[in-house]
């Protein structure tokens, strides 16, 4: 989006808001009414038939809300809780084994303050393998979180997350680094 002067001038592109439009409309009658584990398998189906790539043997609850499925990428074993937000405007790439916890919240744009009509800005998100965004957790736009990393519930993460970190609070600071018993083949050695 554009600013000239005091003129807002929007540049989302008619394409973006049909397909917005055709998912939310797909989104309310294909997507959230097939709720509960069998249907799991269905609701990925119509997130790709939108343009999201999903890995194999991902579950996404029926009220995860995505604003643009095709700028959104996940790998392997992926699950997405009951009321996460995805906010992808930018790309969120997620990678495999990743938890997003209940309502948990990834939002790639906001609006740029030094501008007096405060256009839209987004950024990507990347999520590595293995982390965990805890419950109410919100992550910003551009942020990266590591590799084996863990956002703790609600935290506020405006800055990317070392790998294999616990991050918690607001701002999220890092408090400790995470540490597997039974490590999965390839992930971080015990410290």
């Amino acid at each position: 989006m554009k600013v000239e002067g005091r003129r807002y001038i929007d540049t989302i592109p008619l394409r973006n808001r049909v397909g917005r439009l055709a998912w939310g409309v797909a989104w309310a009658l294909l997507f959230r009414p097939f709720a509960g584990r069998p249907f799991r398998y269905w609701r990925v189906f119509v997130l790709r038939c939108f343009g999201a790539r999903i890995g194999k043997r991902c579950s996404i609850y029926a009220n995860v809300r995505v604003w643009a499925p095709w700028n959104l990428r996940l790998g392997d074993y992926v699950a997405v809780g009951p009321g996460a937000e995805l906010y992808a405007v930018d790309t969120i790439t997620v990678g495999s084994m990743v938890t997003i916890s209940q309502r948990a919240y990834l939002c790639t744009a906001s609006h740029d303050i030094t501008r007096l009509l405060k256009p839209l800005i987004h950024r990507p998100i990347v999520i590595g393998d293995c982390a965990w965004v805890a419950a109410e957790a919100f992550v910003g736009m551009g942020v990266t979180v590591g590799e084996g990393a863990v956002v703790g519930a609600r935290a506020v993460v405006a800055k990317d997350v070392a790998p294999w970190a616990v991050v918690v609070g607001n701002p999220a600071r890092a408090v400790g680094r995470r540490t597997l018993r039974d490590p999965a083949p390839g992930a971080a050695p015990k410290a």
